[in-house]
């Protein structure tokens, strides 16, 4: 067979596989969508929010709370200033204090939710000794695991890293709370060792560049250890590491309400492994709705950009993001990405947080006029959303609006934004599998009421096509082509 006639074969296989998904897609596309009707008559929580936005209350949880309205007397919400807490104490006294003292923190925030309670100085050395004695991954791990099969997606191949070290444990399955401290501590000191050797493959296999890679230091907090194995020299100087390392807090914890925390506790319910509920949180973090959208706002901060002339003229500015808000503009999604919160409403703790941090390394780098854009977008954003809608809604930046400055200060390239995420958010999760497990005890179990009505067997030899046949299927856009 010559190769043309192979090639030829091959793209008609493919061209009629495709027409089959398509067309089993659109059968669905009618045949799963359900009333929007009922949902109201049997009081269903869509996305486990009431009718006003707010979450469902499902759980109690001592780890992390976060606060951005009131509920007035008609049950709305009514804004007021965000609070974070973690283990009760506010973000900006445990940031604050970081700051003061000119001392890393990351590795003491991931004590503070594990275990409930600020550590001495003794405990801290002793907890980051024991961290810096799992930086290193298990012999071969990154080798056979890594860099042999590489994943176009990094947050991907995170998840197939901590689920392959499953088979690198003696005792995966035991989930006393003692073995399960023991796991997490591993997974916590191996994560900047992942994160960065699945960028290197990445980097090498998909995107032709140079792949460097360079030993973790036991000595050397998560933060710097990410710095020094991302970068091809192993250099960073102590700003950025301290920058980064309070980035990390910030992101640390969020309630145990978040989708990747709630799938935390999800998984654990059921008694699985440690492995297998923390690859299945980074799954969740995944998502663009979620962990994702931290690369939605870089992204448009990049098409902005690419279409405005000079982003120190407003009004230019003013007329994209009204371009974007009718969806003429950026992904067309209609979003300014970086604006308006699940739960804060007059403020995010952490943005505030972050911007003063990013206006010092803006004005450290020479990026002033970033800095600038950022601010003007956090402050305008909702006034165009008010402009555009007729509804005045309290709205503020999130953290992601300044996250993206802070990395491009830092030189961190966009596809390892979400996987830092996930490295904060680990210690987050950690502390809320051991909650489950002490405190849970009882399976999460929801539930879906049936809305099919009752169908009568049909025989096969009497049954009639539903859906139109891949042969009826245009191979030109993909649409069926009706019988007359």
């Amino acid at each position: 067979m010559t190769s043309s006639r192979r090639i030829t074969e091959v793209q008609e296989r493919d061209d009629k596989e495709e027409s089959y998904f398509d067309k089993m897609a659109q059968s669905l596309e009618s045949e799963d969508i359900i009333d929007q009707d009922l949902y109201s008559k049997f009081n269903v929580k869509r996305g486990l929010r009431n009718a006003n936005g707010t979450g469902v209350l499902v759980g109690l949880t001592r780890i992390g709370n976060v606060h951005g309205y009131e509920k007035g007397p008609n049950d709305e919400k009514v804004p007021v200033r965000g609070e974070l807490r973690y283990r009760g104490y506010e973000i900006q006294d445990l940031v604050g204090n970081y700051i003061k003292e000119e001392r890393f923190g990351f590795e003491e925030i991931t004590y503070l939710l594990m275990f409930g309670e600020l550590p001495t100085k003794e405990q801290l050395v002793e907890f980051q000794s024991m961290i810096g004695e799992r930086r290193e991954l298990p012999e071969g791990f990154a080798r056979n695991m890594i860099m042999t099969q590489p994943s176009r997606s990094i947050m991907n191949k995170i998840q197939r890293s901590i689920l392959a070290l499953y088979s690198y444990d003696d005792n995966p399955d035991d989930i006393s709370p003692s073995n399960v401290i023991r796991q997490e501590m591993n997974l916590i000191g191996y994560f900047p060792a992942i994160i960065a050797y699945c960028y290197q493959a990445k980097s090498l296999f998909f995107d032709n560049q140079s792949m460097h890679l360079h030993l973790p230091i036991p000595e050397l907090g998560t933060a710097e250890n990410i710095l020094r194995m991302l970068r091809p020299t192993g250099e960073f100087d102590p700003l950025e590491a301290r920058v980064l390392d309070l980035t990390l807090i910030l992101q640390a914890e969020h309630g145990g309400g978040n989708n990747s925390a709630f799938t935390t506790y999800l998984l654990s319910s059921s008694a699985t492994d440690t492995y297998s509920v923390l690859s299945a949180a980074v799954g969740s973090l995944k998502g663009p709705r979620h962990g994702g959208a931290n690369i939605a706002v870089i992204r448009m901060i990049e098409d902005l950009k690419a279409n405005v002339h000079d982003i120190t003229d407003r009004k230019e500015v003013d007329r994209y993001l009204m371009k974007v808000l009718n969806k003429e503009a950026n992904d067309h999604s209609g979003l300014i990405y970086g604006i308006g919160h699940a739960v804060y409403t007059l403020s995010d703790p952490r943005a505030e947080i972050l911007k003063d941090m990013a206006r010092k390394l803006a004005l450290e780098k020479g990026m002033e006029d970033d800095f600038g854009l950022c601010e003007y977008i956090a402050e305008r954003g909702p006034q165009l959303c008010a402009e555009r809608t007729g509804v005045e809604k309290a709205m503020c930046a999130n953290v992601d609006l300044y996250s993206g400055l802070v990395y491009e200060a830092l030189n961190i390239p966009n596809d390892m934004c979400t996987p830092l995420f996930a490295t904060a958010r680990l210690s987050g999760w950690c502390a809320h599998r051991l909650e489950e497990i002490i405190t849970g005890k009882k399976l999460i179990r929801p539930s879906y009421k049936g809305v099919q009505d009752p169908r009568d067997y049909i025989p096969l030899d009497e049954r009639e096509e539903t859906v139109p046949s891949a042969s009826l299927m245009d191979p030109g856009n993909r649409t069926p082509v009706l019988k007359k």
